[in-house]
């Protein structure tokens, strides 16, 4: 009788043998029977537990093990967590149900979802316990500081959990071996993070993976041939990694996969050829590795490519046949070894919007079919043997941006059908055997910004329709067989700065002094022509000229002497007819009227001359001397003692010295307060009306009562020597400065609508900037910054680009300003930098690496873009744009209210990419950011975009550029 108690009740037991005729219950019976009652009652508790039945010690299990954690994080006290605390009032079985993040079942009685990305976390993995969540299908910590190693406790999901996503932290460590017991994850992304080590070969037991996110880490060795075991997988990312060896035979098997990306590792050898048989193939990536062979030959046939991507490896061998893939979208080929004939390789693609296959081997025609890619924005075939003729069809590409058929053996002439492109914005078809004459209707392209049309063989007189093309920036006609005369109509081109190369041709005729109208020109070069005449004084006015070049034509006549001559080289004007001045590498004009007359005592003549020049130098020298002397002592006594006492360090270079330190003092009556027109951490700006006329931004550095200035002698030595260094369009000019120990200042050109943080808090000139306008102010600053990042050697770090230091002018043209804490960036030197910079725009690997890189300069860059196109600073937006209340957010509901939306196309296109672009430069991780040229060539090509669909675009739908 007692064995059957495991098969009935204690109280059935009880009443069977109360019943019994035989059995009568004694007190020490009672007592057991009673203790059996106790022990059944909280056993079946216990089950009832486990059957699905509330239990008290569980549910607070898993309250207890999230506020564990959250004690453990060094920010724990964030807004989005304020809820996680233990109140009386909650309606839930557990608590933390009513969390913030935290998705219960429906009975609320089990934690089964957790989802708190991008909320800024700070702290480690160590403190969570994953074994309290043991009905847990989604995990998401993405987008956090989370650091230290992912811990092997992971492992205790392994029952439900199909989602796992902690990319975008910190993490570090090798990828845990346990990983291959969550056997049903549907997605793990762990991208994004500081992971090492290899790939585990065990994670081929996660057959049911469908996304596997490995990119953005440092793994290295191979790429795990196991991975062709996983058939469900659809979306395979690892790259920038370090990953080496082939790319493994076996990912032919992946028959589900659409999405494989191996860019930016060190993969070599052959590319499978098998992978080009499968069908479902969407979009192959391998670019930036070590890749040899040649491309799948069949990587078409499924017809479904989009994105073919291999650029920059050795691939070998012939093209694709691309005839049948009609889905193309982008592709990029350049910089291999290529090799084919692309006459007949090509057909009609709808949807292609980017094609490069630059700096190959190709060969053959271009085919008239490429005129029927109706949405093509960028094509580039430079640097192969294409030959033949540039087909007139290429005029039908009404949305093209970017032309270049450079360094090819292209014939004929230049179809007139080009100036159709009227979007066009770079036009490069140098280093050909092009012949004719260049067409008038190339003046029709009013966007353009730059022409090359160098080393061909044209003819005839250069365009005066090239006057119309008012956004040029760079013109080079240079190594032809042009001839006239240098029409005046060039000199309307006054935004031309970057290139003037006409050299290498035959033209004649005098140089116009229309010239002087480029006032933005920093290089001008005319040598190596026919040109006769004089140099017109007028070009002195040429402010920004940098560079000059005059030699090897058949000029005459005195050179001014004047700043924009005085510091060209001394090569500037040699071999030309009879220049003469008072300039290293001219013959004084007297001298050269003599050797004219009389070659025989020439030598006499010059030594005479030279003796007689050297004493009226020093007897100028002697006068200049004394006149500056008594000038001195006219001076007011405390100029005066200060002068004696300190000196005087002032330099001021595009006015000739017309006026000096006094006349600063002056025109601001010693600073007032009422010529102040702005103030910042290191100094205040004054607006000056000099006596030349001019007007010009004072920057004058703060000082402290009765000291001298010493605190500032970094920043303002700092701007000196970068600004003077560097000349661009869309940076701000610096005409001079005042180095004394009571008062340093710099003088600047004036930009009369102040900075684009002030437009933007004033909304009627907010309404004034529009969204064209605003594009463009980005676009300068990206060209801007792209200048110092790639074109200074060494490359030049801003660290605080933001929008109180984007300056504008009349009309609306942007400048990059204040330079006081730019950095050198020398590649032999760690780059370790005190924070500096302003709130909201420095990118957050500053705040523990203090590694100060160009990627620093990029992510304000981001931020900067976003605040122009949304009208305020994005504040708390950028950590919410990967959630998934941040993915929701329509575009429309980001925009500037003071502007209506977008009705242009165009326009919508412009601020779709923008957006686009700056959500790329605020990657959290700094080397998945794009280098500032890769996003000024993104911002220069028109993308095509959703615009019929504008008002119900997403944060989600923009938030996956690639940016190459």
């Amino acid at each position: 009788m007692v064995d059957s108690l495991d098969l009935i009740s204690p109280m059935a037991y009880y009443s069977s043998t109360r019943s019994s005729p035989t059995t009568s219950p004694t007190p020490l019976m009672s007592f057991f029977y009673l203790c059996l009652i106790i022990l059944f009652l909280s056993t079946s508790s216990a089950f009832g537990s486990g059957l699905g039945v509330s239990s008290s010690q569980s549910s607070s299990s898993e309250t207890e093990a999230l506020l564990k954690w959250k004690a453990t994080l060094q920010n724990y006290s964030v807004p989005a967590l304020r809820s996680w605390k233990l109140t009386s009032s909650s309606s839930a079985p557990i608590p933390c149900c009513n969390w913030f993040g935290i998705t219960c079942n429906k009975a609320r009685t089990r934690v089964v979802e957790i989802s708190l990305p991008g909320l800024e976390l700070q702290g480690t993995l160590h403190n969570f316990t994953f074994s309290s969540f043991p009905n847990l299908f989604s995990l998401n910590l993405s987008l956090n500081g989370l650091t230290g190693p992912i811990p092997d406790q992971i492992g205790s999901l392994s029952k439900l959990i199909t989602y796992l996503d902690l990319s975008g932290n910190e993490l570090s460590g090798p990828i845990p071996y346990v990983m291959r017991n969550l056997k049903n994850l549907v997605m793990l992304d762990l991208d994004t993070n500081n992971l090492i080590g290899p790939i585990p070969h065990s994670l081929a037991n996660l057959t049911r993976l469908e996304n596997l996110y490995l990119y953005d880490n440092q793994l290295s060795g191979p790429v795990p041939s196991e991975i062709g075991e996983m058939k469900n997988l659809v979306d395979l990312k690892l790259s920038f990694n370090k990953l080496r060896g082939p790319i493994p035979h076996s990912l032919a098997n992946l028959t589900r996969l659409e999405f494989l990306y191996l860019n930016s590792n060190q993969l070599s050898g052959a590319i499978p050829q098998d992978l080009g048989s499968q069908a479902s193939i969407v979009e192959f990536e391998l670019f930036d590795n070590v890749l040899s062979g040649s491309l799948p030959q069949q990587i078409c046939q499924g017809r479904s490519l989009q994105r073919l991507v291999v650029q920059n490896n050795s691939l070998t061998g012939p093209i694709p046949d691309f005839r049948n893939c009609t889905s193309l979208v982008r592709v990029r080929l350049e910089k291999n070894l290529l090799v084919g004939n692309i006459t007949d390789s090509f057909g009609v693609y709808p949807h292609l919007y980017y094609i490069d296959m630059s700096h190959n081997r190709l060969y053959g025609e271009l085919s008239p079919n490429w005129g029927k890619c109706k949405n093509l924005t960028f094509l580039k075939i430079s640097g192969n043997n294409i030959s033949g003729k540039i087909p007139h069809e290429i005029g039908q590409l009404t949305r093209l941006g970017l032309l270049d058929l450079s360094f090819n053996k292209l014939i004929g002439e230049i179809p007139m059908e080009l100036g159709s492109l009227s979007t066009l914005l770079h036009l490069n078809l140098s280093g050909n055997h092009i012949s004719g004459h260049v067409p008038v209707e190339i003046g029709k392209l009013i966007n353009l910004e730059l022409l090359d049309l160098s080393a061909n063989r044209l003819i005839g007189s250069i365009s005066v329709q090239l006057g119309q093309c008012s956004k040029l920036l760079s013109l080079n006609l240079s190594w032809n067989s042009l001839n006239g005369s240098i029409p005046s109509q060039i000199g309307d081109l006054v935004s031309l700065q970057i290139q003037l190369d006409l050299s290498h041709n035959s033209i004649s005729g005098s140089i116009p002094p229309e010239l002087a109208k480029l006032m933005m020109l920093e290089i001008l070069n005319l040598s190596h022509n026919m040109i006769t005449g004089s140099i017109p004084f007028s070009l002195e006015n040429m402010v920004s000229l940098v560079s000059l070049d005059l030699s090897y034509n058949e000029l005459e006549g005195v050179v001014p002497n004047t700043r924009v001559f005085r510091n060209a080289s001394a090569q500037a004007f040699r071999n030309n007819k009879g220049l003469c001045g008072d300039l290293q590498g001219l013959l004084p004009c007297n001298q050269s009227r003599k050797s004219k007359g009389s070659k025989k005592n020439v030598h006499k003549v010059v030594i005479s001359i030279i003796a007689s020049l050297i004493g009226i130098v020093f007897l100028a020298l002697a006068i200049i001397g004394v006149f500056f002397l008594l000038r001195k002592k006219a001076k007011k006594g405390n100029i005066e003692a200060t002068t004696r006492n300190h000196g005087n360090i002032f330099s001021i270079w595009n006015f000739d010295g017309q006026f000096a330190y006094e006349d600063i003092i002056q025109v601001t009556e010693n600073f007032d307060s009422k010529y102040c027109i702005g103030t910042g951490t290191f100094g205040n700006v004054y607006k000056a009306v000099l006596p030349t006329g001019h007007v010009v931004a004072l920057k004058k550095f703060h000082t402290l009562e009765g000291e001298s200035i010493i605190v500032n002698d970094e920043s303002f030595g700092n701007e000196i020597r970068i600004l003077t260094e560097i000349r661009h369009r869309n940076i701000v000019k610096l005409y001079g400065f005042c180095s004394h120990p009571r008062c340093m200042f710099l003088i600047y050109e004036y930009m009369e609508k102040g900075s684009l943080a002030r437009i933007l808090s004033n909304q009627v000139e907010a309404m004034e900037l529009d969204w064209l306008k605003r594009v463009n102010v980005i676009k300068s600053v990206a060209n801007a910054l792209s200048y110092l990042h790639n074109d200074c050697i060494p490359p030049i770090i801003h660290r605080d680009i933001s929008s109180k230091n984007i300056l504008l002018n009349l009309e609306l043209e942007a400048r990059v300003s204040d330079f006081g804490i730019a950095r050198l960036l020398k590649q032999d030197s760690s780059n370790w930098m005190s924070l500096k910079g302003t709130h909201g725009y420095i990118a957050p690997e500053l705040a523990y690496t203090m590694v100060v890189t160009e990627k620093c300069d990029v992510y304000s860059f981001g931020v900067l873009a976003l605040e122009t196109i949304m009208g305020r600073h994005p504040g708390e937006l950028i950590s919410s744009l990967t959630s998934i209340v941040g993915q929701k957010m329509l575009l429309r509901d980001m925009l500037d209210p003071c502007l209506t939306f977008p009705s242009d196309q165009k326009v919508a296109k412009e601020v779709i990419s923008v957006v686009r672009i700056a959500f790329a430069c605020l990657r959290s991780n700094p080397q998945s950011r794009p280098t500032m040229h890769q996003v000024l060539e993104e911002l220069l090509v028109l993308q095509p975009s959703f615009v019929e669909h504008f008002h119900t675009i997403s944060v989600g739908d923009l938030n996956d550029i690639d940016v190459q």
